[in-house]
């Protein structure tokens, strides 16, 4: 079982910045990679960026691509969203995940989410 701790969201105006955090509980994380998806209000979740845990490659949606960037810290088991040049369609919560298997889509665990509002 890996729990999942989100922290960074808040009140930010359009072109601010804010960085989310993500812990997983344990000594060391054993999964592929983790990822970073959000939900507008009336609106399906979404993809925004994944990083595979051992190589450190990354992956982002178009949306937020040259934006945002995704990194992880191994001793920390932590994985950060640094989130720049914010824009109000980004207002949403923020929810980690993990997928524990290379294999596959399906993503293993998620965190509670974290509201960003970014205000025009």
């Amino acid at each position: 079982q890996v729990q999942l701790v989100e922290s960074g969201g808040g009140l930010v105006q359009a072109g601010g910045s804010l960085r989310l955090s993500c812990a997983a509980s344990g000594r060391t994380f054993s999964g592929y990679g983790m990822g970073w998806f959000r939900q507008a209000p009336g609106k399906e979740r979404e993809f925004v960026s994944f990083i595979v845990w051992s190589i450190g490659s990354t992956y982002y949606a178009d949306s937020v691509k040259g934006r945002f960037t995704i990194s992880r810290d191994d001793a920390k088991n932590t994985v950060y969203l640094q989130m720049n040049s914010l824009k109000p369609e980004d207002t949403a919560v923020y929810y980690c995940a993990v997928r524990m298997e290379a294999v596959g889509t399906e993503y293993d665990y998620w965190g509670q989410g974290t509201q960003v509002t970014v205000s025009s």
